[in-house]
């Protein structure tokens, strides 16, 4: 959840009665902001895990026709429809695909890094925490970073 303004219970914010899209100003634009970023970013991260799923049934199954005769028989979904094809024509194809798979996961796994980085920004810029986050904390001035530094260090 995240925390935002003045302490009104209820609502998925912590502070505003409100939805966080689509309910106009009972939500204000910063949390409606953040709450859109958090849900590309999930949606991001669950392709993401699908995507990765498939790469490794592709790799199973490419892996399994490599054990067998080239000329032996095997079926293929395309389009929905199974059709029937030699090990010979399917396995190039199933390569070709792992690899456009593997293509895209980097592909989406760099946006989803970009992404948490601008959600991370914003949160920044607006001093925005999540629910039992706690605020961070800077030393005061060198002495009190000294101890903090020292903190914790054994000298014998």
């Amino acid at each position: 959840m995240i925390q935002a303004g003045a302490a009104q219970e209820g609502g998925p914010f912590r502070g505003y009665s409100g939805l966080p899209a689509g309910r106009g100003a009972s939500c204000p634009a910063p949390a409606r902001r953040t709450a859109r970023l958090r849900q590309e970013q999930r949606g991001l991260a669950s392709k993401a895990a699908e995507l990765e799923l498939e790469l490794n049934e592709h790799s199973l199954v490419i892996e399994t026709l490599r054990a067998v005769e080239a000329a032996r028989r095997c079926y293929r979904m395309v389009g929905g429809v199974l059709v029937e094809r030699t090990v010979k024509e399917v396995l190039p194809a199933l390569e070709s695909n792992k690899e456009q798979i593997g293509r895209l996961l980097e592909t989406l796994t760099q946006q989803l890094q970009a992404k948490g980085r601008e959600l991370s920004d914003f949160r920044e810029l607006h001093n925005i925490r999540l629910v039992g986050e706690e605020e961070p904390r800077a030393p005061r001035d060198a002495a009190d970073a000294a101890k903090a530094a020292a903190a914790g260090v054994l000298v014998s």
